[in-house]
């Protein structure tokens, strides 16, 4: 991936357009993690999405390190992403969870440190913090505060930018307003695919400057634990099907460069050695209008995650429209 498959984010820095996701279901080996991150990076990977919560981070950290260190890629050529899990939105956890990351990962900074919801659960080891029903405890925090404790990471060195995940533009736009703001986020990443194109959040983010990064841009694993089974498969839509016929490409293909050609930075998803490499020819074609067109007609507003555990958080963000 060469320079110019890069965005220039609202403060100065780059974001490699293609992103490597390392999230896993639990039932996947760790060590699994680590080499599929070596294989991306040999495949030409240079943007590395992570996260706490994920659990891998040592061995993603390990991977990393060992292309560093024979000689594959500088540091700085790696874009890492690792994200704050809701049990650390008050602001003073916000900087011990980041070093804790940092600590994992054998690294001295991340390039993007982000809120990895704007639900907040009860502070403490739990993950996922329940009651005797089994309901998840949630935490009231203001996302300002929050945010104030993230731009003092970012003085101190510690990551590059910051910015959110799973925001509502309402939720946004508090941060925006926020008296004394001194760094806007400079993303929002979210769920984005053919079948929930966020086609207004997207203008929103544009209009102030913020890149949205897509998730599931490939439809989601499709996890029982957390996508409704009905769902449909996105790489089953008869419209990519057809589009990818055309190209002589894979349905995964078109859907990954649709959102590059709609200014969106796309995350893909696998740890497969012959699919991650067939990912990074996402370059090497390109959609007609009419393509995208046909794309942005599939929309369904089918959101496959849903995150059932916050609903009924005061800050829980899908019931907004966008």
């Amino acid at each position: 991936m060469d320079h110019k498959h890069r965005v220039q984010l609202n403060d100065g820095h780059f974001m490699p357009v293609l992103g490597f996701g390392t999230y896993a279901p639990a039932e996947v080996p760790k060590s699994e993690a680590e080499e599929a991150t070596k294989l991306a990076i040999n495949a030409g990977f240079r943007h590395i999405d992570g996260a706490y919560v994920y659990k891998n981070e040592e061995e993603v950290g390990r991977a990393m390190r060992s292309k560093i260190a024979d000689g594959t890629v500088k540091r700085e050529d790696i874009f890492y992403t690792s994200k704050l899990w809701l049990t650390f939105l008050r602001p003073e956890l916000v900087r011990p969870a980041l070093e804790r990351s940092l600590k994992k990962l054998q690294l001295d900074y991340v390039d993007l440190y982000i809120m990895h919801f704007p639900t907040a659960l009860k502070p403490g080891e739990d993950i996922f913090p329940k009651d005797e029903h089994g309901k998840c405890i949630f935490d009231t925090v203001d996302l300002r505060a929050t945010w104030e404790a993230l731009e003092k990471c970012k003085d101190a060195g510690l990551t590059k930018s910051i910015g959110v995940s799973n925001f509502n533009h309402k939720q946004l736009e508090r941060i925006l307003n926020k008296p004394g703001l001194k760094y806007k986020p400079v993303c929002n990443q979210v769920e984005c695919h053919p079948y929930l194109n966020q086609r207004k959040l997207l203008d929103f983010c544009k209009s102030k400057d913020i890149v949205l990064v897509a998730y599931s841009a490939l439809g989601s694993q499709r996890e029982k634990k957390w996508v409704d089974q009905n769902s449909p498969v996105l790489l089953d839509n008869p419209v990519l099907c057809d589009i990818a016929k055309k190209h002589k490409r894979t349905p995964g293909l078109i859907a990954l460069r649709y959102q590059i050609q709609r200014g969106v930075v796309v995350l893909a998803k696998s740890f497969n050695e012959r699919r991650i490499r067939e990912n990074m020819q996402v370059f090497e074609f390109q959609l007609t209008s009419e393509d995208m067109k046909a794309l942005d007609g599939v929309n369904l507003n089918v959101r496959y995650f849903r995150t059932e555990f916050t609903i009924g958080h005061p800050e829980y963000p899908f019931t907004e429209e966008y």
